[in-house]
């Protein structure tokens, strides 16, 4: 008899650098049974998270059953990309027990939850739930979310002026659909910003939703995976900036592939990319590099001017030994050779 019951799908949103993949690869590796497959959703064209997950992957979750869709938004290519990649992967033998979806960091999660509604799979898949990373320290600096009082009372005396940016809608949008926020670097916040994070996450918020601390992704998986939300049939209570729009563009932001030969020290490395972060205002950067004399690959990982990096894995003989790392801007941030002669020296 053919299993009739609808695969569950978490998907997992959240702003730039809050820790994604770092929370799917931790569930990767404590699946409780579960056979697991992975979406990755990657905003430019080099595929590092994917990459990494491939890294994770166990026999519940295979290499094959972790699928990228490293060119565009995932809400923005839903019959292109999301469909087809749902359908090969309900095609699976043996079939999977639930599918993660990790976002682009600058993705709408509202429109990819109205594409659970296609014909196609609606009978088949259904929304488990929406979890939402936020950073705390990034959060509590007031970087992505406003202070509700005091933006109100600014729009109050002139009704003319947006004071919105286009990050805080991101994130405003991801935290709208949520049905848990997952709080991330609460090391670095401390308590008063872990304090202050959960405060702007409560105001914003159209409706109440748990929040839970994580450290470097670990969290038992009883307590995200089974939520039984059903997400997709519950998108009245689930606003977003771009409600009433039949689609939406990226034009905000711009990303830029840089590649060059190999590099004389990691740390060297690292405060080019803080120096990009300080004079250009570059939102991330990630990717890898090939440090000389080292056999192992270089992963960089930054949001503004945390930098962190790591040797993940020996290079292959079938792969160049080259420096690739995709940068993130506002728009009119991105001079690709200006940061080139940055990151080069």
């Amino acid at each position: 008899m053919p299993d009739l019951a609808k695969v569950p799908v978490t998907i997992v949103t959240g702003f730039l650098g809050a820790g994604k993949t770092t929370l799917i690869s931790h569930l990767i590796r404590n699946a409780g049974g579960r056979r697991l497959a992975v979406v990755v959703n990657e905003f430019g064209t080099l595929g590092v998270d994917g990459d990494i997950l491939q890294t994770c992957a166990i026999p519940d979750c295979p290499a094959e059953n972790i699928i990228e869709l490293a060119n565009g938004c995932i809400c923005c290519t839903v019959a292109d990309d999301f469909i087809p990649t749902v359908e090969t992967l309900l095609a699976l033998d043996p079939r999977p027990d639930h599918i993660l979806i990790e976002t682009s960091g600058l993705a709408l999660p509202k429109p990819l939850l109205k594409a659970f509604d296609w014909p196609a799979i609606r009978s088949r898949i259904t929304v488990d739930g929406v979890l939402a990373l936020a950073d705390a320290d990034a959060i509590a600096a007031g970087r992505f979310a406003p202070d509700v009082a005091a933006l109100n009372a600014q729009r109050a005396s002139d009704p003319s002026i947006d004071h919105e940016t286009p990050l805080s809608e991101v994130f405003e949008d991801q935290l709208a659909c949520a049905d848990m926020v997952l709080l991330t670097k609460g090391d670095l916040a401390g308590p008063d910003g872990v304090a202050a994070a959960r405060a702007v996450i409560a105001a914003e918020a159209p409706r109440p939703v748990p929040v839970i601390e994580l450290v470097d992704g670990r969290v038992d998986p009883r307590v995200i995976l089974g939520l039984g939300a059903a997400a997709e049939d519950d998108l009245a209570a689930r606003p977003s900036h771009h409600d009433g729009e039949d689609d939406h563009e990226h034009e905000d932001f711009n990303s830029a592939i840089i590649q060059f030969g190999e590099i004389k020290d990691p740390a060297e490395l690292a405060a080019r990319i803080e120096t990009l972060a300080h004079e250009q205002r570059i939102l991330r950067v990630k990717g890898y590099a090939a440090v000389a004399g080292k056999p192992m690959r270089l992963l960089v990982q930054a949001v503004g001017a945390r930098v962190r990096y790591q040797y993940d894995r020996p290079w292959r003989p079938d792969e160049p030994r080259r420096t690739m790392l995709v940068v993130i801007a506002e728009h009119d941030r991105i001079v690709p050779e200006a940061i080139r002669t940055v990151l080069q020296g």
